[in-house]
């Protein structure tokens, strides 16, 4: 069974291989909560993101995980139980 988990790193990581950062954008500070478009992500970045996490991941993700005031936080807790039930699957 795979138990592998969806991190900040991994997100961080996602994000700036997909969409860059803006110098402005500090990645390294605690970021959990701040929604995207606080971080500069706009909703395009996010769907690039949400496609590289599910390819990377084999995982398939809800529209509702891009909804208006996405944060990593709730980003990386939609992977992670995605990752879950796959591995339940499995």
């Amino acid at each position: 069974m795979d138990t592998r988990q969806f991190t900040i790193t991994d997100l961080k990581r996602i994000l700036l291989e997909g969409a860059g950062a803006d110098e402005a954008v500090d990645l390294d500070g605690d970021i959990l909560d701040l929604a995207f478009d606080e971080l500069g992500y706009e909703s395009l970045a996010l769907l690039e993101t949400t496609g590289r996490i599910e390819r990377e991941y084999g995982i398939s993700l809800d529209d509702d995980t891009l909804l208006d005031g996405a944060t990593p936080r709730s980003i990386i807790a939609a992977v992670n139980s995605r990752l879950s039930v796959a591995a339940d699957a499995a």
